[in-house]
C-alpha cells in the first residue's frame, strides 16, 4: 500500500486525483464540524467553495430542510445558520438536515478531490474510522491537508502524521511512504505526547482562540470521540452506510 501526501490542496492537481482513494484532513475546523453533522443525524454535507454557490443552491431547495453552515476567516458568513464550530452541529439543530457547506480551506480541499474514486473526512476525531477503512479498501491512497490559506498548517499535518504512523504499526499492512508522508510521521512522533498543547500552540489554533473559538480546540484535538467515517459520493458527503447505500442504488439492475 503506497501513500502519497500534499501538505496543501494547492499542491495536488484536480486530474492526479482522479479514481484514487483520497482523504482530505481539515482539523481546525471543517472535518471534525462535517464529522460531528453527520454522526449528529444531519442527513447530507454539500460542500460548496464559494458563498455565492451556497446561496444558489439553498435557494433551488426547501425550505426547513436546509441549513447554510461555514465560515471565512473563522467567523460565521452572514446570513448562513451555522458557522464551523463543532458544537454549532448539534443533534437538535442538525438531525434530518441537509448542510450546504462552505470553509476558507476545507471546502476546497474536498473540492479537489471530487474525482476521487473514493474520498474521506478525517480528524483527530475519527481517526480509527478512517484507518480501518482504508485497510479495508488495501488500496494506495492520497492524504490532502486542507492546509491554512494555501499555506502549510502543522495540525492537518500532524493528524496526517498519526493516521499514518498508525496504519504503519499494522501487522497486516505493509506501507510504503512517500518522502512527505514520511515527514508528516515523523511531526506526529514529534508533537504525540500533547496534541491538545500543539492545537493551543499552532498559527490557526492561535488564530481562533484570538476571535473567542478557544472551546474548539479540545473538541478538535480529541482522539476517536466521533465513530464516524464521512464519504464522498455523487457530489454530496453521508455517512459510510448511507454512501454505500447509495452507490448501490446507482447501479442498473441486469434482467
Amino acid at each position: 500500500m503506497r501513500v502519497d501526501l500534499h501538505f496543501t490542496p494547492h499542491q495536488a492537481d484536480d486530474l492526479s486525483l482522479r479514481d484514487k482513494t483520497v482523504v482530505v484532513v481539515d482539523v481546525l475546523r471543517a472535518s471534525t464540524s462535517i464529522i460531528t453533522a453527520l454522526h449528529n443525524g444531519a442527513k447530507e454535507i454539500i460542500p460548496v467553495t464559494t458563498v455565492e454557490r451556497a446561496v444558489k443552491i439553498s435557494g433551488n431547495l426547501f425550505g426547513d430542510y436546509v441549513l447554510r453552515g461555514g465560515e471565512r476567516n473563522g467567523r460565521i458568513i452572514e446570513g448562513f445558520n451555522l458557522g464551523n464550530s463543532p458544537a454549532d452541529y448539534s443533534e437538535d439543530k442538525v438531525k434530518g438536515k441537509a448542510i450546504i457547506f462552505s470553509s476558507t480551506n476545507g471546502s476546497f480541499a474536498i473540492d479537489k478531490a471530487r474525482y476521487a474514486l473514493h474520498m474521506v473526512v478525517c480528524g483527530f476525531v475519527n481517526i480509527s474510522s478512517v484507518l480501518e477503512f482504508l485497510v479495508q479498501k488495501n488500496r494506495d491512497f492520497t492524504v490532502v491537508c486542507a492546509g491554512n490559506n494555501g499555506m502549510f498548517s502543522l495540525e492537518d499535518s500532524v493528524c496526517a502524521g498519526m493516521l499514518l504512523h498508525k496504519l504503519d504499526e499494522r501487522d497486516d499492512v505493509e506501507l510504503v511512504m512517500a518522502d512527505a508522508a514520511i515527514a508528516a510521521t515523523l511531526l506526529y512522533k514529534g508533537y504525540s505526547k500533547n496534541i491538545l498543547k500543539m492545537i493551543k500552540n499552532c498559527e490557526h489554533g492561535k488564530y481562533l482562540a484570538e476571535i473567542g473559538f478557544a472551546d474548539d480546540l479540545p473538541i478538535c484535538a480529541a482522539t476517536d470521540t466521533v465513530p464516524a467515517l464521512p464519504q464522498f459520493v455523487g457530489n454530496v458527503i453521508k455517512l459510510k452506510s448511507d454512501a454505500e447505500k447509495k452507490e448501490i442504488a446507482k447501479v442498473p439492475l441486469v434482467s
